[in-house]
């Protein structure tokens, strides 16, 4: 799973909300491979999710190409446990998650060909819970 080693602290606020239809302003392009993932809608996006997207293109590529996760899941989420009273602080941090604004590449991928690339990013676009389109580049 993807997470921080350290942090400088534990727990965050919570985030004001939506960005209000905000363009990510960074990371639009892809950078480092040949094809990637970009995001067409916001939403948060933990460690799990990005794990299981980055298992499917390993799968799917095999040995052949090399992938790259341009977003690292730092925001604390904390829960508190089940059927406890109101008050008591803040809970323990449970998992991590990265805000993703409409725009964004997630993955990228090289080393593979344009159909077997295509495929791969289809398929790892299934386990994330934004709608996403394959880009060249």
């Amino acid at each position: 799973m993807l997470a921080p080693k350290k942090q400088k602290h534990r727990k965050w606020h919570k985030s004001a909300g939506a960005s209000g239809g905000a363009v990510s302003a960074r990371g639009l392009k892809v950078s480092f491979g040949e094809f990637g993932l970009k995001t067409l809608t916001e939403s948060r996006v933990t460690g799990r999710q990005l794990e299981a997207a980055r298992r499917v293109l390993v799968r799917y590529i095999r040995k052949g190409g090399k992938v790259w996760i341009r977003v690292f899941p730092d925001k604390p989420i904390t829960l508190h446990g089940n059927e406890q009273k109101m008050g008591k602080g803040k809970g323990m941090v449970d998992h991590y998650v990265v805000n993703v604004k409409p725009g964004a590449v997630l993955l990228e991928l090289s080393g593979v060909v344009e159909t077997q690339a295509r495929e791969a990013l289809k398929m790892a676009g299934y386990k994330l819970p934004v709608k996403c389109k394959v880009i060249k580049k």
